[in-house]
């Protein structure tokens, strides 16, 4: 028979493909136990008090970021980018809320003493309007007026702040082939900060792919042949890809 793919893996016996796997799986192994160590010095990683008091609106009126835990010890933010040109939430980060934000992930994390919250810089009427068009639960704020995007570095805007994505200056990301333009808007970033008391301390902040694990179809397309079928991807000589 025919095969209909452009690429595949090579056809092996079983008794090689059991060596091929147990090899692999060596690797896998050093891979996990590597994980846990970097997980470990995250914890470690040294934090910045919050002296700004930023100003955010939800359903209630006013919200200072130290309400935002609400009642918790840590607040785990996911920065949704707002796209202008079409004046909603990116699809990107409505699929990721669709597939990840549910009750009872949200629910596990109040378990251990964690928040989880969407902030955009849509005015609040807005992602109101959206979030009940997807018939999202979890809490969602709006930061207009306020610096916090342009503080956090997932709203870039040279007037507002001076840019800087992924911990690169302007000149870094330009020097690694970005345009003007595309250091516009809103990019991928969560972060993470930490309350004692009336005190708030910002603990972490990934972008970009440093946080593409927690789109939850990743974890399942990691483990097949032709992966996630995006072009940054390191795939082999032939295997589809595909820009998403």
């Amino acid at each position: 028979m025919t095969s209909t793919v452009r690429a595949r893996p090579e056809v092996v016996s079983r008794e090689q493909w059991l060596d091929a796997r147990k090899a692999l799986l060596a690797k896998e192994k050093e891979a996990t136990k590597a994980r846990d160590r970097l997980n470990a010095e995250r914890r470690r990683l040294p934090m910045v008090k919050v002296e700004k008091d930023y100003a955010f609106t939800g359903p209630d009126g006013r919200y200072r970021l130290a309400d935002l835990f609400d009642g918790r010890s840590q607040l785990y933010v996911h920065h949704f980018m707002w796209i202008d040109e079409t004046d909603t939430g990116c699809s990107r980060c409505t699929g990721a809320a669709d597939q990840t934000f549910t009750p009872p992930i949200l629910a596990d994390l109040h378990d251990h003493d964690v928040t989880f919250v969407a902030i955009a810089r849509a005015p609040y009427p807005k992602i109101q309007a959206f979030t009940e068009g997807r018939g999202w639960m979890f809490p969602f704020y709006s930061s207009a007026g306020s610096d916090f995007n342009y503080d956090l570095h997932t709203t870039l805007d040279e007037d507002r702040a001076p840019v800087e994505y992924n911990y690169r200056t302007k000149d870094e990301l330009l020097a690694q082939g970005f345009t003007e333009q595309d250091l516009r808007g809103d990019w991928p970033v969560n972060s993470v900060f930490l309350r004692d008391g009336d005190d708030v301390f910002h603990t972490y902040s990934a972008f970009a792919r440093g946080m593409d694990h927690m789109v939850t179809p990743y974890t399942f397309l990691d483990l097949t042949p032709y992966g996630r079928q995006e072009q940054w991807e390191d795939s082999p000589t032939g295997w589809p890809k595909q820009y998403r």
